[in-house]
């Protein structure tokens, strides 16, 4: 087992980065939520505490009992974090004469392990409307900004600081090496890597798994490619992989991605199911309604064909650390419900085994690359489960369809020719369920309008419309237009999420 730091979650937006910093700096570590400590963990070497979208003043703000981890590990408050210390600690924490947001620059700072390389001036990211106004008796500043008297302490003879700015954001310019400073605090070894991650999970899958078989589910994405070549690295001839082409892929996307999978060595049954897919969706509109449908089907389609398999045991999924952490929501409802394949575990009596359950994306990609798979299959963007059946708004037809998988084709091999598809977070084209004017030639047209969607983002949480160039934009839509027979308007979305969101259904 890896050794490992623990980051206790209050309910921050920013709880996931400073875990993605943290992996960065080669050091496994897990997010649980703040009252879940795993006490007994021998491997734990650590304790950082998040921020929080509470005042610690609020009678409803998470309260977590660190009476068995103060002393015992080095502890790192964050914001809200900081602020709990000092609370429970005798020390007083009251409400800024104003919210204070965003940039500001170390004053002074005194001699401390955590600073270590930091200098004056630095510039942090705060984020709190609370402030720490009198620290307890044992706890000494050791470090100011202009407005913040408290903007970083440590409990004398213990090892536990607090800073009340965001070391994991981006606008903290120093904030990696305050969190690798806190590491070597920790005396962390810095060995996880793609590569051990590799070693130990694929011998775990073969205690797990000894010689039973297993079933996956593949879409073509990357959290479901890189789950079989590691369950095949694991368990090989034992592992069967289903690819079912529910018609709503893009295209020509069911012959490459099969074709990509034989180069893997994968054991693959490819599917085509789209006439019961394009039936059962026939007049419905609703977005909700449409998810269903393909959902239901996927699960019937995936059922026949695994019933024609003898002896499996295990359902493979592609479930990753974000999922996860949405699922074990520290308020006790549950943000969203990840099953991949909803519900197929229990239809089909099967156990599950998802390798990648403690990976963020990149680190997905990082280990793909790891095992040596092609770089096309690795940076693919992102593609939502209901496939074209949400890009295309309103009733599904096969004539739709097409009409789209023929824009959106033009419109990926455009971004990959122009060298922008590694730019952007996901890109892709939707048919609007609305018809324009148009002229082409001498004659007056009636046809369907495309909308283009590209976005920046590093988790899809908030994400940003992809400012592409106009010239680009604009050989795009000329490209479309002329060759895609139905469209005659093509339009770019410029809507960042929230409050939008990536797709549009």
């Amino acid at each position: 087992m890896h050794e490992k730091i623990i980051i206790l979650d209050f309910g921050s937006q920013t709880t996931q980065l400073i875990g993605r910093r943290v992996r960065e700096l080669n050091t496994y570590c897990e997010i649980v939520p703040y009252n879940k400590f795993p006490l007994g963990d021998d491997t734990v070497k650590g304790v950082i505490l998040s921020g929080s979208p509470f005042s610690v003043n609020d009678k409803d703000a998470f309260f977590a009992d660190l009476t068995e981890i103060r002393g015992k590990y080095p502890v790192l408050g964050i914001c809200y974090g900081a602020q709990f210390l000092a609370n429970t600690s005798g020390g007083k924490v009251e409400k800024g004469d104003s919210r204070e947001y965003g940039r500001a620059h170390l004053k002074t700072i005194k001699n401390s392990e955590l600073f270590d390389g930091i200098s004056e001036g630095s510039q942090v990211w705060m984020s709190h409307g609370d402030t720490i106004t009198v620290l307890p008796s044992t706890f000494e500043i050791i470090a100011s900004t202009e407005d913040v008297a408290v903007a970083g302490y440590k409990v004398q003879g213990e090892p536990t600081w607090g800073v009340q700015f965001h070391p994991e954001v981006f606008h903290t310019t120093d904030g990696t090496t305050l969190l690798s400073n806190f590491l070597n605090i920790c005396k962390m070894k810095r060995n996880w890597s793609p590569a051990s991650f590799v070693e130990t999970t694929v011998a775990e899958l073969k205690q797990q798994l000894g010689n039973d078989k297993v079933i996956l589910a593949l879409s073509g994405g990357v959290d479901s490619s890189v789950t079989a070549v590691l369950l095949n690295k694991a368990i090989g001839k034992n592992l069967t992989c289903i690819f079912v082409d529910h018609g709503l892929l893009r295209k020509n996307e069911f012959e490459r991605v099969l074709k990509d999978y034989e180069h893997l060595g994968l054991n693959v049954i490819g599917v085509n199911a789209k006439d019961k897919f394009y039936t059962a969706l026939a007049g419905v509109s609703d977005p909700e309604q449409k998810r269903k449908i393909i959902g239901k089907g996927f699960i019937e389609v995936f059922d026949e064909e695994a019933h024609k398999l003898k002896d499996i045991k295990w359902l493979g999924q592609g479930t990753i650390y974000p999922d996860i952490i949405e699922s074990l929501s520290i308020t006790g409802t549950v943000i969203k419900s990840h099953h991949n394949v909803g519900g197929l575990p229990e239809k089909m009596h099967l156990k599950l085994v998802e390798p990648l359950r403690l990976l963020f994306k990149d680190e997905v990609r990082r280990v793909g690359i790891e095992m040596g798979m092609m770089e096309h299959l690795i940076k693919r963007h992102p593609f939502p489960g209901p496939g074209l059946g949400i890009r295309v708004l309103g009733d599904i037809t096969a004539e739709k369809i097409e009409i789209l998988q023929n824009a959106d084709d033009i419109y990926v091999s455009m971004l990959k020719e122009y060298h922008l598809y590694d730019k952007v977070w996901q890109a892709g084209a939707i048919l609007l369920p609305v018809k324009s004017v148009g002229v082409m030639g001498d004659e007056r047209t009636y046809e369907f309008t495309i909308a283009l969607r590209a976005v920046t983002s590093t988790d899809a949480m908030t994400a940003d419309w992809a400012h592409l160039p106009y010239e680009f934009l604009a050989k795009v839509s000329n490209e479309i237009i002329n060759k895609v027979k139905g469209v005659n308007r093509v339009v770019y979305d410029i809507s960042s999420k929230p409050p939008a969101t990536i797709e549009w259904e």
